[in-house]
């Protein structure tokens, strides 16, 4: 099995925190309760539970069995009790569902990264924020013509 070296583990989430601090800048910006710190420490530390759910994988796997995945599946998870406490009714309207959507997505982005796959975790920052960023334009201007 290849070993993740100790550069490596620096480089992926150094990574995270900058792929998912320019998500959660663009929450910050727009004054969202989650932003960038929140989406930086939900990005990092889904980074750092990945490469540490490798690293016991390839440490220990094969003499107990151990599966990658379920520390992944557990970071999924958690992820969704966190997003669901941004998520706040006001009589009719919901607020906080696109910050709640966008903490599950820097958690993705972490996890990929932690895995090395490097580029679908830069593809994905970058769909993310076009969709952040210019999806909004199109909801408003819907908006306005209804």
């Amino acid at each position: 099995m290849i070993q993740v070296s100790d550069w490596q583990m620096i480089m992926r989430l150094v990574m995270s925190v900058l792929l998912c601090g320019a998500i959660g800048l663009e929450r910050e910006v727009r004054g969202r309760s989650a932003g960038l710190r929140t989406h930086i420490l939900v990005g990092l530390s889904s980074c750092l539970l990945m490469i540490i759910s490798i690293f016991v994988a390839q440490s220990f796997g094969e003499a107990h069995m151990f599966d990658p995945g379920r520390i992944a599946a557990g970071v999924v998870t958690g992820m969704g009790f966190l997003g669901a406490g941004t998520i706040i009714r006001y009589g009719e309207s919901i607020k906080g569902l696109t910050t709640a959507a966008s903490l599950w997505a820097v958690t993705a982005v972490g996890l990929a990264v932690g895995a090395g796959f490097y580029l679908a975790a830069y593809v994905s920052t970058a769909l993310i924020l076009i969709t952040l960023f210019a999806l909004s334009r199109v909801e408003k201007s819907i908006s306005k013509g209804k």
